[in-house]
């Protein structure tokens, strides 16, 4: 298509609506303009056709021959244009809500709370998207990201959600091989943990952040690597090693016994953030949004 063929869209609009109203205030009300803005749109299509489309008719006006032939053309044209654009809101709003987090987050904390949103919302399907890779969320479709960090994402807008509070947990049995001297409290706590058998994920950014802070490299720790933060749960808690998890993902394995806290470490300058483009949120977004604050909250209470 080539759009230098064809007039301005706005004048074309007006128009349509003075054909089928067949009154130029009428159809100045519909658009929201001028009667005179709609009679210079008229006049600049004539200009451009070299023909009249619209002529007075009593009080009112209508359209020559060649103008309701143009008028038939453009409602058609129209009305499928309409028709597309509610096709593709009415998909919007029933397709489910598209989140974004890491796959260590949406196992441990996410996915075991969505339960009680379906509860409270069963209007409002949520489908949670976890990948190790940073997504763009105008282009991949998502409405909504989880994401660990400052909270300083160029471009996003974005709420705290929670806190980093990292604990290192291992098991009762596995506690039971440490030095006997180890003591949690004691200033080279880490240091002896870092020479134990650690339990990761290959995506576990903030593990690795961590080391580096520690100055401890990677290739110098004991890892175990498996395929999800789920499955390095299920090791730690067989006794196979430490792993390094949000305290309130672990919370109730540590109230049970099931997990030994052996260190903690709060990151005051980064934690996890609801991300979304910088454009309103949908009603369902907002809903989300709303109850994912009110989660974490919740838990920061108890």
């Amino acid at each position: 298509m080539d759009w230098r063929d064809i007039p301005s869209l706005a004048a074309l609009r007006a128009f349509e609506a003075a054909a089928r109203h067949g009154n130029y205030s009428a159809a100045a009300r519909e658009l929201n303009v001028t009667h005179a803005a709609i009679a210079q749109h008229v006049r600049t299509l004539e200009e451009d056709f070299g023909v009249g489309l619209m002529e007075r008719s009593g009080r009112g006006m209508k359209t020559t021959r060649d103008g309701a032939r143009l008028a038939r053309d453009l409602s058609t044209g129209f009305s499928e244009i309409a028709a597309g654009v509610r096709a593709l809101k009415q998909s919007q709003l029933s397709r489910p809500l598209m989140v974004a987090t890491t796959q260590s987050f949406a196992e441990s904390w996410l996915v075991p709370r969505l339960p009680a949103f379906w509860q409270a919302h069963p209007e409002c399907p949520v489908s949670i998207q976890p990948s190790p890779h940073l997504v763009d969320l105008k282009r991949d479709g998502f409405d909504l990201a989880i994401r660990f960090g400052d909270g300083n994402w160029p471009g996003l807008k974005s709420l705290p959600l929670t806190p980093a509070r990292w604990v290192a947990v291992a098991s009762p049995e596995y506690v039971a091989k440490l030095p006997k001297d180890f003591s949690p409290t004691a200033p080279d706590a880490v240091k002896t943990l870092m020479q134990q058998n650690w339990i990761v994920t290959k995506y576990d950014r903030e593990f690795f952040s961590w080391l580096a802070e520690l100055d401890v490299r990677a290739e110098d720790v004991q890892q175990t690597e498996l395929a999800t933060n789920g499955m390095v749960i299920a090791a730690t808690l067989s006794g196979a090693g430490i792993s390094r998890q949000l305290q309130s993902v672990v919370k109730r394995d540590l109230e049970s016994g099931a997990l030994i806290q052996l260190t903690r470490h709060d990151d005051s300058a980064r934690g996890y953030h609801i991300v979304w483009n910088d454009r309103n949120l949908s009603d369902r977004a907002k809903i989300f949004q709303r109850w994912l604050m009110k989660s974490a909250a919740e838990e920061q209470d108890d």
